[in-house]
């Protein structure tokens, strides 16, 4: 997930109102991760078909797709391309501990530990190539738009909002300001409350986040935020320096202009094989495109092939989705008749 700056910023809380008419760059990856984390049966099994394929992506996918165009909300899924070298030990690591996680969930259930079990189902999540392409087969059926990131995609999102492409970047991961977002949202979901890793729940609301008020408030430039975030860890050095948290890295780079000066600070222990200013250049370069993309249109007989004959979707369900779902493109239809 990157850096947390949770502890030093405050958010602003906002509705989906807010968001009406908006065009927001959803991070494709962190949101697939999330359906296939949180869509998950009481013992932390995923949602599967009867060929024992999982298809909490695409239930998650439908659906929370359908509340966004309701409320008027234009998602544009920005998808990942190329690793970065910079991220090869972040993405050993994390298949390290899906594959620990996947083992132990195994356990658990045979002990009958159903909450335990359900933890660590959640941080077992695996993404395929397969799952990827299932994901942007629905969206075309959908006639929703998405973008192919000639590398992360969050840096990708981050551009388009910058470049005022888009009016923000939808993600939970605040490395997104890193790479100049503009603005983010957090939470875009009509849910009030959302599981946690240890089967509970907690509220949740949209929240808004922009880049000038997180450096005004801070006091510092935005390198230097990208200083703090390498300071703290990030996907690229995930360790970080070990006893520097939010208020240490702020209190440290307030102290330099230099970036190499602040990384020679005995305080800054580094241990990472990664060179720190490979990750800086990174941040401040990444490999990024001018998009073009088009919104689509619905066609309601792919999504049904999709969900229902080939995952077996309830046609019920699905079928009253699409209702939903076409009312909600006809009244923002209307809107723009309307301005004609």
């Amino acid at each position: 997930m990157g850096v947390n700056l949770g502890e030093l910023v405050e958010p602003e809380e906002i509705s989906f109102e807010d968001l009406n008419d908006k065009e927001v760059a959803v991070d494709a990856m962190n949101t697939l991760y999330q359906f296939l984390s949180i869509i998950r049966q009481r013992d932390g099994t995923p949602l599967k078909d009867s060929s024992g394929e999982i298809t909490s992506h695409l239930s998650g996918l439908f659906y929370r797709n359908i509340n966004l165009l309701e409320n008027n909300i234009r998602p544009v899924y920005v998808f990942d391309g190329e690793a970065p070298e910079l991220k090869e030990k972040e993405t050993t690591k994390r298949r390290k501990k899906r594959e620990e996680a996947r083992e132990k969930w195994k356990e658990l259930k045979e002990e009958g530990k159903i909450s335990e079990a359900y933890s660590k189902a959640t941080q077992s999540s695996k993404l395929t190539g397969d799952m990827i392409e299932e994901s942007k087969r629905l969206l075309d059926a959908m006639g929703i738009s998405y973008v192919q990131a000639p590398s992360e995609g969050e840096a990708q999102a981050a551009y388009m909002a910058s470049q005022g492409e888009v009016y923000a970047v939808g993600s939970q991961d605040w490395d997104c300001l890193l790479f100049g977002a503009d603005t983010m949202v957090r939470n875009l979901t009509t849910r009030k409350t959302r599981k946690t890793s240890g089967g509970g729940r907690k509220e949740v609301s949209q929240e808004r986040i922009t880049l000038e008020e997180v450096v005004g408030d801070l006091e510092i430039t935005h390198e230097k935020l990208v200083w703090m975030g390498i300071l703290m860890g990030t996907d690229f050095n995930p360790d970080g320096i070990h006893g520097i948290g939010p208020k240490t890295a702020l209190k440290l780079v307030k102290e330099y202009d230099n970036f190499q000066a602040l990384i020679g600070d005995e305080k800054v222990e580094w241990e990472s094989q990664a060179d720190p200013e490979a990750i800086l250049e990174f941040f401040k370069n990444p490999p990024v495109m001018d998009p073009e993309y088009e919104e689509g249109e619905l066609d309601s007989e792919k999504v049904k092939e999709i969900l229902v004959t080939d995952h077996d979707f309830s046609e019920e369900r699905v079928e009253s989705g699409l209702e939903d779902l076409e009312k909600a493109l006809e009244s923002r239809q209307s809107g723009l008749d309307s301005f004609v």
